[in-house]
């Protein structure tokens, strides 16, 4: 299971602000930025593609307003939402000793995919809460290319690279 490092810390700043209504944290890990979301949130949706994470979260957090589910991306998502979170696996494969931050051959396989995906899940006026890196070139030609509207929110240096926060719409 995914433990929280920067990453997440730098996106948990932003949920509150943002959340609202009916929330998808895609990709929970372990399950903080949903707890966050649940505290303004109507109902929130704790997704990630990892069985034994998504068992573990249900025995571990007992909130009404959570569910847990398995889903590779938006395979088992049938809603719309207010707010998408998503702090995805975005390290390029030949920086990764870790499955679980394996974004694909340059990073950003994972997030278009995901992109492709997210439009129809998000209700009129819905927003996304994206992490990325510096490390995944041309992010911003990702956005436009699946019609996003976006903005950085926030960023923080790491050792090798730049973390960002980009709000999306």
């Amino acid at each position: 299971m995914y433990e929280p490092q920067e990453d997440s810390f730098l996106l948990l700043k932003h949920i509150r602000h943002y959340s609202h209504g009916h929330v998808l944290d895609m990709g929970t890990g372990s399950g903080i930025l949903a707890i966050e979301a649940a505290k303004k949130a109507s109902k929130v949706i704790a997704a990630d593609i990892d069985n034994d994470a998504i068992a573990h979260l249900k025995k571990k957090i007992h909130n009404k307003k959570i569910t847990f589910i398995v889903s590779d991306l938006f395979s088992n998502i049938k809603d719309k939402f207010d707010l998408i979170i998503f702090n995805p696996p975005y390290l390029p494969s030949t920086n990764v000793k870790h499955i679980d931050l394996d974004g694909g051959r340059n990073g950003t396989e994972i997030i278009e995919r995901f992109l492709k995906q997210s439009k129809k899940h998000l209700k009129d006026n819905g927003k996304i809460l994206l992490l990325c890196s510096s490390l995944n070139k041309d992010i911003e030609k990702l956005f436009k290319k699946h019609d996003y509207r976006y903005n950085k929110i926030d960023e923080a240096p790491l050792f090798f690279e730049k973390l960002f926060v980009w709000e999306l719409y």
